[in-house]
């Protein structure tokens, strides 16, 4: 069936479509990794986002039920130069066309996704739409010029978990590797470190589970609280709207600050709540969290031309001056100039473009990161930031 994507600027593209049928509606992003995208396709981050793959095969493996990072797809559309039908692979447990026709995804193939995907770094990111109806392109690219953008919106509530719950899993690793990351545990070795093969919540991970965390879901991976899990955390996921004192109430020895979609200062209400915790414990921001930690310490947001997504970003700690390959997926950024370098240290920077990917509060136990530690997919450099976390908590309640 004959698909067309529209952008705001009036490009055309027309491919043909797999997946759903109908139509979607988003901004037009990129992602460079070469694999992984049943785990960018339920990535809550891709939230109000049409995704186009950079490689140019992709559905070569197909899909299964262990590589979900939410509960299904919530990207709005996927772009790929070339999809492949019949994947080879022992896990595959269904094509990736079946797995978006499932979900409701509408996805596009068979159009030049470098040209494509040039415009968007020329041009930056575009308002855009996927459509197999019979409309004509004028039409098209009048409604998604029409398209609201990310700007002020409020994506998390589209994502965030209705209730609280416990989490239970540990990590789910094919080959035996060390999550930890070698840095921060060469120091710290435990011979138990190995992740379990499957998905397996009767097994605690490295140590028991007595470190009481709670997962502020605003966009959560699953993979971070895997591996939560598996250093040891007792972690409780609640929906973006609880309280501070709700927080509290639950006696918690450190505060998640997970991933998530659109414009931090969509999300008002989440500030302020991490506002009112600061110093109260120990809290560690990954992608969303880190932008919503820049805020409420004072700092301003801005968007990205086009973004960092994909699994090859190069990351720089300016302490060590040690470089971390990583895996990322934000269009917003903490603004370094708007910081109080008397209460925060830039502990990290990005070297294709220097924009700050780390913050650690100088008088609170508080550090985030604007990358994925978690990966799934991406390289596992980052890692020992979940070991870090959990080594703040037990000093904090040691010391404090």
């Amino acid at each position: 069936m004959k698909a067309t994507l529209a952008l705001e600027d009036g490009q055309l593209f027309v491919g043909e479509s797999f997946g759903a049928s109908g139509e979607a509606t988003g901004e037009v992003v990129f992602n460079t990794s070469m694999t992984g995208y049943q785990e960018i396709l339920t990535d809550p981050s891709y939230k109000g986002q049409i995704v186009t793959m950079t490689y140019p095969l992709i559905g070569n493996y197909g899909c299964n039920l262990d590589d979900l990072e939410s509960d299904g797809p919530k990207v709005e559309g996927f772009i790929v130069r070339e999809y492949s039908e019949y994947p080879s692979s022992w896990r595959s447990q269904q094509t990736l066309d079946a797995f978006l026709k499932q979900h409701g995804i509408i996805g596009i193939q068979g159009i030049d996704t470098r040209a494509l995907t040039r415009r968007l770094r020329v041009h930056g990111v575009m308002r855009g739409i996927i459509s197999t109806e019979e409309i004509s392109a004028e039409e098209l690219v009048v409604r998604a010029a029409n398209l609201p953008g990310l700007v002020g919106r409020d994506l998390v509530k589209e994502v965030t978990c209705a209730h609280p719950f416990h989490w239970k899993e540990g990590p789910h690793k094919l080959f035996q590797e060390d999550h930890d990351g070698s840095r921060e545990s060469e120091e710290h070795t435990d011979s138990s470190s190995q992740l379990e093969i499957n998905f397996d919540s009767s097994a605690p991970g490295r140590t028991e589970n007595n470190l009481r965390v709670v997962a502020m879901d605003i966009g959560v991976k699953h993979n971070i609280l895997r591996l939560l899990h598996h250093h040891g955390c007792d972690v409780t996921v609640v929906p973006a709207m609880t309280s501070a004192e709700e927080i509290l109430a639950m006696e918690p020895q450190g505060l998640l600050l997970s991933n998530g979609p659109g414009d931090p200062e969509g999300v008002p209400y989440v500030v302020e709540t991490v506002c009112s915790l600061v110093g109260r414990l120990p809290i560690f921001g990954i992608c969303l969290g880190h932008e919503i930690l820049g805020l409420a310490f004072g700092g301003r947001i801005f968007k990205m031309k086009f973004g960092h997504r994909g699994a090859n970003q190069p990351v720089k700690e300016l302490a060590t001056g040690r470089v971390e390959i990583t895996s990322q997926n934000h269009g917003f950024c903490v603004d370094a100039t708007s910081l109080n370098p008397e209460e925060v240290a830039i502990t990290h920077i990005n070297l294709n473009d220097q924009t700050v990917e780390g913050m650690a509060h100088k008088r609170h136990p508080v550090f985030s990161v604007q990358y994925h530690p978690e990966a799934s997919p991406g390289p596992h450099d980052a890692g020992h930031f979940f070991e870090r976390f959990t080594r703040m908590m037990k000093g904090f309640y040691q010391y404090a």
